[in-house]
């Protein structure tokens, strides 16, 4: 009966005799991401519950996070645009040019990353004085000197992530998803060692130091993965050729589609900062567990399918990537309604049971779940859009992207400025939900109407 109903969404089962289709190949790749990142996730989770009951919701954690709003968002836009525009590239070389041709390309946008994470850097090193006042309007001096403190403790997270996210581009385009996918345990695990084990001497200074420990010892594990794959890590320039140019042509409007959307983020938290205090841990433990939901949908799906997407888009199989999108949009709605409305029903106890310990009260619980309860409704639609925007990477439409997130983050700051006067904190979270569903519905549109112009030639 499985079977069956499996075979009739294109998602035939492995057979001796017959070759996996496409669709089943998708399926088998989202299985080992979301499997392997919900190791990674819980790992996330539970240091968060370490924390909460460690710091509560005090001025520490909020300079802690305040401090690393830049270098996760510099990392986060790192990885969705090289993911988004190395991949296609990577594996278009590597089936036609062969291995030694990709491993050039390869080589060569590792120089040049490695030189970009470098700039990134200094600048922020060097103007943390300047934006962090900014970024922590509502902060008080002695709280904004510890800010600035940790800013720079844990800047080195932003070269040894970016790396990370280069070396897990390249894995994944050879569809090796899973030690890229179960990695991130490893930061959250040393995380919670350094604050059992240095917390009473060290404080909050304990956590900023686990968090690059972390970042460095992932990097090493990588490391040893890219060479047993046999991948040289050695960055060497081999010069402007079209391949790295068609790189870069496709890598800059994703990059600014990412920073862009980045900074939805970063704007969160910087007007969660001009309300009362702690508010901008209760926007953070808020989106917590929607982090992880979010990491087994939409992470796994932007992950997984970029591959295949390429691969057909390469032979113009355009059939196929008509029939990928309808099975799994009818999987992602029919995986990720219920469990919405699951989260929403009991967002309370879940947050009582998770966090409500220690320095953590029950006022801090009701505040908490209702920003959960507001997150939660974006689930849905953001994972439904991860797999119009991959779709639209694949199709060489990067640009559309960027269009649309210059669109969004004027919406976010409208509907925040709108809804936090009314909600407080969990007005935020729901201005984000809003975003996410007009971000579906603009994706969606747009990559059915590339796809259906790569169909008439």
């Amino acid at each position: 009966m499985i079977s069956r109903a499996l075979e009739s969404l294109g998602l035939r089962p492995l057979s001796e005799q017959r070759p996996l289709t496409a669709n089943w190949r998708i399926f088998r790749a989202l299985v080992v991401v979301g499997a392997c990142s919900t190791i990674a996730k819980l790992a996330a989770t539970g240091k968060e519950i370490a924390v909460a009951g460690w710091f509560g919701r005090n001025d520490d954690l909020d300079a802690f996070l305040v401090a690393m709003i830049l270098p996760t968002t510099v990392v986060g836009l790192l990885a969705s645009s090289f993911s988004g525009s190395i991949s296609p590239s990577y594996i278009k070389i590597r089936e036609m040019q062969g291995a030694a041709a990709a491993q050039e390309l390869f080589s060569s946008i590792q120089l040049a990353s490695f030189v970009l994470l470098i700039g990134i850097f200094l600048l922020l090193a060097a103007t943390a004085p300047y934006y962090l006042p900014i970024l922590a309007s509502g902060f008080n001096s002695e709280k904004l000197r510890l800010t600035l403190r940790l800013s720079y403790l844990v800047l080195p997270f932003l070269i040894l992530s970016g790396v990370e996210a280069v070396w897990s581009a390249i894995l994944n385009a050879g569809e090796k998803f899973a030690l890229p996918a179960v990695i991130p345990v490893v930061t959250p695990l040393i995380t919670v060692v350094f604050l059992l084990g240095l917390g009473r001497m060290w404080g909050v200074y304990a956590l900023a130091t686990g968090v690059v420990a972390g970042a460095f010892v992932e990097l090493i594990i990588l490391a040893f993965a890219m060479r047993a794959h046999g991948i040289r890590l050695r960055p060497r320039w081999y010069g402007v050729s079209s391949e790295l140019l068609h790189v870069m042509r496709q890598y800059a409007p994703l990059a600014v589609s990412a920073l862009i959307m980045s900074a939805s983020f970063l704007i969160n938290q910087s007007m969660a900062a001009m309300l009362k205090g702690g508010s901008v841990s209760a926007l953070s433990y808020g989106n917590k567990i929607i982090n992880v939901v979010t990491t087994l949908t939409s992470a796994a799906i932007y992950t997984a399918i970029l591959p295949y997407f390429s691969q057909m888009v390469a032979r113009k199989d355009w059939s196929a990537c008509r029939r990928t999108v309808k099975v799994y949009s009818g999987l992602i709605l029919a995986a990720t309604i219920p469990l919405t409305l699951g989260l929403i029903l009991a967002s309370r106890p879940l947050v009582r049971v998770l966090y409500q310990r220690g320095a953590f009260t029950e006022t801090d619980t009701a505040v908490v779940s209702t920003v959960q309860i507001c997150f939660a409704i974006m689930i849905p639609f953001y994972t439904w859009a991860t797999l119009f925007v991959r779709l639209l990477s694949s199709l060489n439409r990067n640009h559309i992207l960027a269009y649309g997130a210059a669109i969004n983050i004027t919406l976010n700051v409208i509907l925040n400025l709108l809804l936090m006067r009314r909600l407080g904190v969990a007005g935020i979270a729901l201005a984000t939900s809003i975003v996410s569903i007009f971000t579906c519905m603009f994706a969606g549109f747009f990559a059915l109407k590339a796809l259906r112009q790569e169909e008439q030639g």
